[in-house]
């Protein structure tokens, strides 16, 4: 059924009194509506499959099938508002109407201008909830909430609501939650759902990002690569991790997120831009700014509205739920059948305490679906597993590189990607540390 795409609204008119019709289509024309009379109800049932109209004005009393009888028809069909018109009318009639799902009843003869605010309003609702129910689905079929948001817990409930009124207008979100909670899947959600949905979404790890390149980064270099405030023009920047941009970066990001203008290097001219900021961390930033690591000033432009990301371990109920899902999921994958969840599986995953939150889940259920395809595997060893080589390597070069590679991911992880506390863990100077990410491999978006 095609619906109306237009402002001008739609309005179907019933009635088998052809000067009543001329009548109601002539004062609905004048008003700005597009009209479509009708003198059956039946005729309406088959134009129904067609197009939907903003909304019904039927009369009562008519041959073959009554307004109330096409009211009955038409419920459950998510049919438009049913306004009933009657030279007849009467209370028991209006009662009968309204609780057979009428929006309006109004008796001949009639106020113009009532008429016209019972249908304005009417036809105003119905857009209303398509607009709702347009969203909603995008919310399953876009975002990515259903992976990541799955779930009956109070807290994901309310995230889903807050994500899906929040996606309806461009103010700053700062997210905050444990690595692994799906921070950026609920930035695309945002994205998606909004009006920049049509626009980039360019996600930053602001962790990855040094000093003296941040500038250059963000804002580009006459003469070569876009920066990435431009590349993000109409849409949605997310910047992760944004407690680790330095203090100096700090400046030069209150100032773009202020003016929405910035100066590429080598250029007199501001580029103007309009971007909406999304941000994440896995800690709340009043410490950092009581430590004077973070800008005051900056927090209150980056936490307009603040979103929670609950840890799945707050959220036990929901583990099986997710579990099956990611395990659906792989198993078309790789197209084979899940396995069967045992009673030690079962135990196995609502003792443990999942430190990497609902990612970590989804790459155990990989896991363990890798494991069935060789026809083994059980969900204690899926977890025993996380972050272990598959392999033993055979020669000394390659342990010490499995050795270091494991080591270093686990500092990433421990240090929620903070690379200056990583160096420092390892023993090993920052630049050391970015060469050996580079060599082994390693994606540090992964790991967090």
């Amino acid at each position: 059924m095609e619906q109306q795409a237009n402002n001008s609204h739609l309005v179907f008119i019933v009635d088998d009194d052809k000067s009543m019709r001329d009548s109601l289509a002539h004062l609905l024309e004048k008003a700005g509506w597009k009209v479509e009379v009708f003198t059956k109800g039946q005729d309406v049932i088959s134009r129904l499959e067609q197009v939907c109209p903003d909304v019904i004005l039927s009369d009562v009393r008519m041959p073959s099938m009554s307004g109330l009888e096409l009211l009955q028809n038409l419920s459950g069909l998510n049919a438009p508002p049913f306004v009933l018109i009657s030279a007849h009318g009467d209370i028991p009639i209006a009662v009968k109407a309204m609780q057979n799902g009428a929006y309006s009843f109004i008796e001949k003869p009639f106020d113009p201008h009532r008429l016209l605010t019972a249908l304005r309003n009417g036809a105003r609702q119905h857009r209303q909830s398509l607009e709702t129910s347009r969203l909603r689905e995008r919310l399953a079929s876009l975002s990515g909430l259903d992976r990541v948001l799955l779930g009956q817990n109070n807290a994901i409930k309310t995230l889903r609501e807050e994500i899906f009124d929040l996606s309806a207008n461009d103010a700053p979100v700062m997210l905050l939650g444990e690595t692994g909670t799906g921070k950026e899947l609920v930035a695309r959600a945002l994205h998606d759902l909004g009006s920049r949905s049509g626009a980039p979404f360019i996600a930053v790890n602001c962790a990855s990002i040094t000093n003296d390149n941040f500038e250059n980064f963000m804002f580009g270099v006459s003469g070569g690569i876009s920066g990435t405030f431009a590349k993000a023009d109409g849409g949605t920047l997310f910047l992760d991790e944004v407690g680790e941009t330095s203090i100096k970066s700090q400046a030069k990001l209150l100032r773009v997120i202020e003016t929405q203008e910035f100066f590429v290097q080598g250029q007199s001219e501001p580029v103007k831009v309009n971007v909406r900021i999304i941000s994440a961390s896995n800690e709340s930033l009043e410490n950092r700014v009581e430590a004077g690591e973070f800008r005051k000033d900056l927090l209150y432009r980056l936490n307009n509205v603040v979103l929670n990301m609950p840890a799945l371990r707050d959220r036990k109920e929901d583990i099986l739920l997710l579990y099956t899902h990611f395990l659906s999921e792989q198993a078309k994958l790789y197209e084979i059948s899940p396995p069967n969840l045992s009673a030690e599986d079962v135990a196995a995953l609502l003792s443990h305490e999942w430190g990497g939150n609902v990612r970590e889940l989804r790459h155990v259920a990989e896991r363990r679906i890798l494991a069935a395809r060789r026809g083994r595997g059980s969900v204690v060893e899926a977890i025993a597993r996380n972050g272990e080589p598959d392999d033993v390597p055979e020669t000394l070069r390659g342990a010490v590189a499995a050795f270091e590679k494991q080591l270093i991911a686990q500092a990433i992880k421990t240090h929620q990607g903070r690379m200056d506390a990583v160096a420092e863990a390892l023993g090993i100077g920052r630049r050391t540390l970015n060469e050996k990410i580079v060599k082994l491999g390693l994606n540090k978006a992964e790991l967090l």
